[in-house]
């Protein structure tokens, strides 16, 4: 009796130990929230046909100053969305652009409202870079990251900044950092569908 009691010992030391996590693993750098590892993507720009756009969007939430939004503040608008994150260097680097081509399209008076996802990040951080970088379109606090799931598959990386029609439907992408330019002509293409 004794010895199976030592050889149960034994197996669930065993078994504890091939449980333990190697630090260098893909998993323990993900749980550490360094982004040690992270990869953006490339600025590569898919414009989606009309009839191939899946069902629109629904977006709503908590902002990260504390407000609230949702879709329907935008009904029958382009809407511009922007997956980010403070930690994220292309992020950082694309907020300029990003709100230069919001300045420019709201000055001309053109229906379009941009919103961003502040993803895995705590919102008093969004909100500080926000106010930092002088960005003044609302951003969603999607610490959780459970917001971009309503994304449909289109937002594997940080930063996305997609394009819904006036439908709510996404027509186009830019997966990785964009330019004013691009998105400007991104946001009139579909403003000429409607």
């Amino acid at each position: 009796m004794r010895y199976a009691a030592v050889l149960a010992a034994v197996a669930v030391a065993l078994a504890v130990g091939a449980c333990s996590e190697d630090p260098n693993s893909l998993s323990a750098q993900a749980k550490a929230g360094d982004r040690k590892g992270y990869v953006s993507g490339d600025g590569s720009v898919e414009k989606i046909a009309a009839a191939e756009r899946q069902q629109p969007v629904k977006l709503q939430g908590a902002t990260v100053d504390g407000g609230t939004w949702s879709m329907a503040e935008a009904a029958g608008k382009v809407v511009v969305v922007n997956v980010w994150g403070s930690w994220c260097g292309p992020c950082v680097a694309e907020a300029p652009d990003l709100q230069k081509a919001w300045d420019g399209l709201s000055k001309a008076g053109k229906p379009v409202q941009f919103v961003g996802i502040d993803f895995r990040e705590d919102p008093a951080r969004g909100a500080a870079f926000l106010k930092a970088n002088n960005i003044t379109y609302p951003s969603l606090s999607d610490e959780s990251g459970v917001l971009i799931l309503a994304l449909q598959g289109k937002a594997p990386t940080v930063p996305t900044t997609l394009v819904l029609d006036t439908t709510g439907r996404i027509a186009a992408r830019v997966n990785g950092e964009v330019t004013a330019s691009t998105l400007t002509g991104l946001v009139d293409d579909v403003l000429a569908e409607s």
